[in-house]
């Protein structure tokens, strides 16, 4: 009996129910823009971590020096597709903070191949000879302060000679680039807790006197910058510097990912709120925010790091020569976009990030 009074209630009353598609459609409508959201926090974190501190530190190199992209610019929407097909990034390390910074010590072309299977890391040693256009033959180093001039210093004119000398040099078309220093890198470790790093050997800086034992430990800011400088008293000099460049900028990535900083849109503010000071970016934001959302299509974000093989002092000097036994097939694998299959047949020298 009360069974049948509910039935007929129920019925009664049904004709008032307001229809359920126009909700159902509000929610999906809702259920998707988070989704988009919630990648686009992703790919923001996962690019600030991969093209922020692949080396030493974190401005992007262009004329006007404007802090970061507000984040609301960082995570909306954009008409412009996202980019196809392989990708270069220049990244140069200066030794040291501020207008006398103009020193190349640190070379890095992070390579993003067309299949988004993984970042490559390529260092190209700075005591390299090369050809800098206009200018003769000289180590790579000596590129950036060639083209900063001595009159009146302009970052931009340093970084583009780079760029044209790092080109001729690979036979790859470098789409962006950035300018790295040591203060950045201290304030983003910091602000990620510390940085796992694992050295094959001791190190000791020749600049504090602190020692980096062999194996694996976290860094805090001050000790990565001094870990970073370290070349004097390493095994194979600047190229064992530019291995724990690499290695740390793996340990970076990794633990970022590992706190979930990159999947956190109120960490990952405080992030670029921290390096902001440091950060310079052109009137026109567009490739910015192409490389954020470029990082969202990569399947790892844990890089492989290739160091350039390279051979004893020329008979011109002490720069280095590039390695004839490996480095031409190298350079075709880059142009070529096949370094996975280089790093496969050639695992020596390839870094063992953990």
């Amino acid at each position: 009996m009360i069974e049948d009074d509910l039935r007929a209630a129920f019925a009664r009353h049904e004709p008032l129910t307001p229809p359920t598609g126009p909700l159902r459609a509000a929610i999906d409508r809702l259920t998707i823009r988070r989704r988009r959201r919630r990648r686009r926090w992703q790919a923001g974190g996962v690019a600030l971590a991969l093209l922020g501190v692949l080396g030493l530190g974190v401005p992007l190199l262009t004329p006007e020096r404007a802090g970061p992209p507000p984040a609301a610019e960082l995570l909306g929407e954009s008409a412009r597709p996202v980019p196809t097909g392989a990708l270069n990034i220049l990244l140069l390390g200066l030794d040291g903070d501020g207008p006398a910074a103009t020193r190349a010590d640190a070379v890095l072309l992070v390579h993003i191949p067309a299949d988004r299977s993984r970042p490559y890391l390529v260092s190209l040693p700075r005591d390299l000879g090369v050809s800098i256009p206009g200018h003769g033959t000289d180590k790579l180093s000596a590129a950036f302060p060639a083209g900063v001039g001595s009159t009146r210093p302009e970052m931009t004119k340093g970084y583009e000679l780079t760029r044209r000398t790092v080109t001729e040099l690979t036979g790859v078309r470098v789409d962006a680039g950035l300018v790295l220093t040591y203060r950045a890198v201290s304030a983003l470790t910091d602000a990620v807790g510390g940085v796992p790093v694992c050295l094959s050997d001791r190190v000791r800086s020749v600049h504090t006197r602190r020692v980096f034992p062999a194996g694996c430990q976290r860094l805090d800011g001050a000790a990565s910058v001094d870990l970073l400088r370290q070349r004097y008293g390493l095994p194979w000099g600047s190229q064992d510097r530019d291995r724990n460049a690499r290695l740390f900028a793996a340990g970076l990535v990794r633990q970022a990912t590992d706190q979930g900083v990159l999947t956190d849109p109120v960490r990952l503010a405080r992030l670029l709120t921290t390096v902001g000071p440091d950060l310079v970016v052109s009137p026109d934001r567009a490739a910015v925010l192409d490389l954020l959302r470029l990082a969202a299509t990569l399947r790892s974000v844990e890089p492989v790091g290739i160091g350039l093989p390279i051979v004893g002092p020329s008979a011109r000097g002490n720069s280095m020569r590039a390695d004839p036994t490996f480095v031409p097939d190298l350079l075709k694998a880059l142009r070529e976009d096949r370094l996975g299959d280089w790093a496969a047949r050639h695992p020596k020298l390839v870094d063992r990030t953990r």
